[in-house]
């Protein structure tokens, strides 16, 4: 690891040891890591998130990202225009693979080259997918991805494009998720789970990284993210806490966390004080948040409930509504892209002060799901 950063990658190593094996069912943790340094140690000349590598944990002396690396991160932030006081929109969707997904997926990629793998599966509502089938072709690792029937054509058509095997299946969303496990434990293939591999974490935290340091090394007041699985919210979450322990951020932005009213078993558990259990989810348009019994709800919560934040739920009206507002200033996403928008319009006035910043991502590309 670069000299200067208090970061082991060993014990990273030790912490996703079960991904190694067959079926990687026990959910691994995942810890902040000692980043003291790290503004020193930014590469200015590295246009992606790797100019924060210094902070991600590769083997000392690899040089494994320069093959997997598709030029990912370091997405715009923009002032969201007029009637938004205070907010800023970071366009993820500006991603290879158009979706945020991108800054997990290069990494746990990357890492599983580096083991080695030469197969592995996946299963995803569509983006994760589609990121992680990218960068397994890119590295030549044979690709398994296993998604919910009902999943956009046009995700469908870039898994395959880049080569993946596509198992459609029947059901909602944790069939997808059981049907990958069960090809896992029959085949003993590395299982590139974005939920439970820590290292999709280390690539989602530089979302804040980049945050950080497009607001002059200050962190915004807010942050209000869409949430199913979690993996940007928690990655959100880890990233300004790595800042705040180095010393770079005098306090956490306070955490909102967006769900769908048609699933939301996240937003239900935190409004009653409860564990996170299954729901009979119904659909909705939001499909990448459609997450009926998320692996890591209760650590969204203490995350989320550790800054001060709140989760929410929202109609598919609303989501509707703020795409099509999006869109008319000028960015098309897809209706998840549009959930955290929605939720600031919904609670600025109520919630925020006047002269906060907030931060909300556009994290798929319209593209993606190409209707109304």
């Amino acid at each position: 690891m670069s000299d200067g950063l208090r970061l082991s990658a060993d014990s990273h190593e030790a912490d996703v040891a079960v991904q190694k094996g067959a079926a990687g069912n026990t959910l691994v943790s995942f810890a902040p890591v000692d980043v003291t340094g790290l503004r020193e140690r930014i590469d200015g000349a590295e246009w992606s998130l790797w100019r924060y590598r210094a902070a991600l944990p590769l083997r000392k002396g690899s040089e494994q990202w320069r093959k997997v690396s598709l030029g990912e991160g370091l997405t715009p932030l923009i002032d969201a225009g007029e009637g938004c006081p205070g907010l800023k929109l970071k366009l993820e969707y500006a991603m290879p693979t158009l979706s945020f997904k991108d800054r997990g997926a290069v990494l746990m990629v990357a890492k599983a080259k580096e083991w080695g793998v030469e197969r592995l599966a996946a299963d995803s509502s569509g983006n994760a997918g589609t990121a992680i089938a990218a960068y397994a072709a890119r590295v030549g690792i044979a690709c398994e991805i296993f998604v919910p029937a009902s999943t956009s054509a046009g995700k469908l058509l870039q898994m395959e494009m880049h080569g993946a095997r596509v198992h459609r299946v029947e059901g909602p969303r944790q069939a997808a998720t059981d049907a990958a496990r069960e090809f896992v434990e029959a085949t003993g293939v590395f299982y590139a789970s974005h939920v439970l591999n820590p290292y999709f974490f280390e690539g989602t935290k530089t979302y804040a990284y980049e945050i950080w340091e497009q607001l002059g090394y200050r962190a915004p007041h807010h942050v209000i993210v869409p949430v199913g699985h979690g993996t940007l919210v928690l990655g959100a979450y880890k990233g300004f806490l790595e800042l705040l322990n180095a010393g770079y951020i005098d306090a956490m932005p306070r955490i909102y966390a967006i769900q769908a009213v048609a699933c939301a078993p996240i937003a239900e558990a935190f409004a009653a004080n409860t564990a996170v259990g299954r729901v009979n989810a119904a659909g909705t348009v939001a499909e990448g948040i459609a997450i009926a019994n998320p692996p890591r709800g209760m650590q969204i919560i203490e995350a989320v409930r550790a800054t001060g934040g709140d989760i929410i739920a929202l109609t598919d009206d609303a989501v509707r509504s703020a795409r099509e507002e999006l869109a008319f200033r000028g960015l098309f996403v897809e209706p998840t892209g549009a959930v955290s928008f929605a939720a600031y319009r919904e609670i600025y006035r109520s919630r925020f002060a006047a002269g906060e910043i907030s931060v909300a991502p556009l994290c798929g590309a319209g593209l993606k799901s190409p209707y109304r």
